[in-house]
């Protein structure tokens, strides 16, 4: 099981695929997430990669925004999209991050770190200084990462 520091950092990749998605930061986000999930199988890192193309292109079809061209049609909002591929991408890098042993996931989640610094300094000009802002609600637990930082806050009787 993972602690809490790499489950909002799961959450942050989620919500980094995302936001990255149709933005200058998505090829260099892509191919490195293709990369790291692929863990040396060149076979699986396409897997990957074209499950990273997919997301993108769902994401593009639904509207960034939740009003593109199928943004309001029966398939749902462009923001469900977004969520359900955000939650998509934190439940495979949580995954991942289980599967490794301690020290593989200490460089893991260092890679993935820089990986979303690097993303959100590409998208920073264009989003007007602000990177990455993601908010996501697990249960009890809310994280929000941005600006290389993440913080997770807990909604419940626990003390």
């Amino acid at each position: 099981m993972l602690d809490e520091a790499m489950v909002a950092l799961a959450a942050s990749v989620g919500s980094g695929v995302v936001q990255a998605a149709g933005t200058d930061a998505w090829l260099v986000l892509r191919n490195r997430l293709g990369r790291l999930f692929g863990r040396g199988d060149r076979q699986q890192e396409a897997v990957q990669l074209e499950r990273l193309d997919r997301t993108a292109a769902e994401l593009t079809a639904a509207g960034q925004d939740g009003n593109g061209p199928e943004g309001n049609g029966p398939e749902g909002n462009g923001n469900e999209e977004r969520s359900r591929h955000g939650e998509v991408w934190r439940t495979r890098t949580e995954d991942l991050l289980e599967e490794l042993d301690p020290d593989e996931r200490a460089a893991a989640a260092a890679e993935l770190r820089a990986l979303l610094d690097e993303a959100a300094q590409a998208v920073r000009p264009a989003a007007g200084g602000e990177g990455f802002t993601g908010n996501v609600f697990l249960g009890p637990t809310a994280a929000q990462s941005g600006h290389g930082n993440i913080q997770v806050n807990r909604f419940d009787s626990r003390p």
